[in-house]
């Protein structure tokens, strides 16, 4: 044992040893050891008085100073102190950074504590949010934005993306995200997307008004392609094979500005509220038939179908979507190929499903597929004759209906195609006859 507890060991024997010799001097040695022993613990008990004080009502102020063993606690204390000062100057200097940093931010950003009150917010969020700097701190967001979609959007968890009006302004479009961190915190970003929706507006009503002017002279031109096709066939057919090419290129620009101004009315128009479910059986029933056609019995095409299951929503959309679906597998499914098509519902929902075991596609292309003109082998994709438009109004439709696509590919193995519809879309139906005299499955 060595530095301060041997001094201090030591010190205890030199007061012993005092109070026995004086002791002894004076007759009483027992006397004296109490009376030195009871000296050094007042000692002991006055220094840890000091430090309680000093604990209690004087931290902010320099330890106090002693000597002996406690000499050495009061230095460890106080470079203890000094290291917590300058932690906390530093942390100070981080905080106060941060916040200029955040202050300076375009997008609001809004500190929320477990319970959702505000703890501190940038002056973007003043700007963007309407929030007041020294009355909002301390109270619940949602008790500040009271916009409905806000409310329910903070009451669910707050997870995605929130796209709202603002609160100060209604001509500013916000895009919210919650982030959560540390203990139960939440960190709320608002974008101002205002410009992004305007451009894309202005996208839409672009391609949605050159589609419009294009139909009119598309249609003039099949017409006058077909009258010149007619005369051809009386004359011996000398140009059959040059106007045949040509009403094949006038018949695809004319599919891809249908699909063009399908795609700009999903867009641009709001869903009305279905009273009645629609036949997705029938429909189905239909599309099958319909897909032979186009496959020319080339494949096997099956339809597994609950027929008592109906789905709230848009006919003519719904029939679009799901028939983009099938034609697709056909278009890439090779001759002798098999489709499955199926309708049924389980605990999560509907669902409609395309199975083929067609050419497949790589991972990379499943996120992109459902981009405008994206094509996973552009040269196939114009030999089959689509327009790249088929599996982007899909996912319109699909979100206009509050479901997803969901996609299962690999090279060689075929694709499955899945629309998830939720269960509150689910109507049941009278079950219909079909051709074969059943009501379950259609093969």
């Amino acid at each position: 044992m060595s530095g301060p507890w041997s001094s201090e060991i030591w010190r205890i024997a030199g007061i012993l040893l005092v109070a026995l010799f004086t002791g002894w001097l004076f007759g009483r040695p027992a006397l004296f050891v109490l009376l030195g022993l009871f000296t050094y613990f007042g000692w002991h008990m006055l220094q840890l008085y000091r430090l309680e004080h000093w604990l209690r009502v004087g931290r902010k102020l320099n330890p106090p100073e002693s000597w002996g063993i406690w000499g050495e606690v009061f230095h460890h204390i106080y470079r203890l102190q000094q290291r917590n000062r300058r932690r906390k100057r530093r942390l100070a200097g981080i905080l106060s950074q941060f916040q200029k940093a955040t202050a300076a931010m375009p997008d609001a950003t809004v500190v929320l504590g477990r319970d959702w009150e505000i703890q501190w917010f940038n002056d973007a969020a003043v700007h963007l949010l309407g929030l007041q700097s020294g009355h909002d701190v301390g109270q619940r967001v949602d008790n500040l934005i009271r916009l409905p979609a806000f409310v329910a959007f903070i009451a669910e968890g707050a997870e995605g993306t929130l796209e709202i009006a603002s609160p100060r302004d209604e001509r500013l479009t916000l895009s919210l995200r919650v982030v959560p961190y540390g203990d139960e915190q939440h960190l709320l970003i608002g974008r101002d997307i205002s410009e992004k929706i305007r451009l894309e507006q202005m996208r839409r009503d672009f391609i949605g008004n050159v589609s419009h002017e294009l139909r009119t002279p598309l249609t003039v031109i099949a017409g006058f392609l077909e009258t010149l096709i007619e005369d051809d066939e009386g004359s011996g057919g000398r140009s059959a094979r040059t106007l045949g090419m040509m009403r094949e290129q006038s018949v695809r620009m004319q599919s891809l500005v249908e699909d063009l101004l399908l795609l700009s009315r999903l867009e641009n128009e709001r869903l009305a509220p279905a009273r009645d479910p629609a036949p997705v059986p029938a429909l189905l029933a239909r599309m099958r038939q319909e897909a032979l056609l186009v496959s020319q019995d080339r494949h096997v095409i099956e339809l597994e179908c609950d027929e008592t299951l109906g789905l709230l929503g848009a006919e003519k959309e719904l029939y679009s979507a799901f028939n983009n679906l099938v034609i697709n597998a056909v278009r890439y499914t090779p001759p002798g190929g098999r489709i499955v098509m199926r309708w049924y519902a389980d605990g999560a929902g509907a669902h409609f499903s395309v199975c083929d075991n067609g050419i497949g596609m790589a991972p990379q292309h499943i996120p992109r597929v459902t981009e405008r003109f994206y094509r996973v082998d552009p040269g196939r994709s114009r030999e089959s004759g689509g327009t790249g438009l088929g599996l982007a109004i899909v996912k319109h439709v699909l979100q206009r209906h509050d479901g997803h696509l969901a996609i299962e590919s690999a090279p060689g193995l075929g694709s499955t195609f899945s629309c998830e519809f939720p269960a509150d879309r689910i109507r049941s139906m009278p079950v219909r006859e079909n051709v074969a005299g059943t009501s379950s499955d259609v093969h």
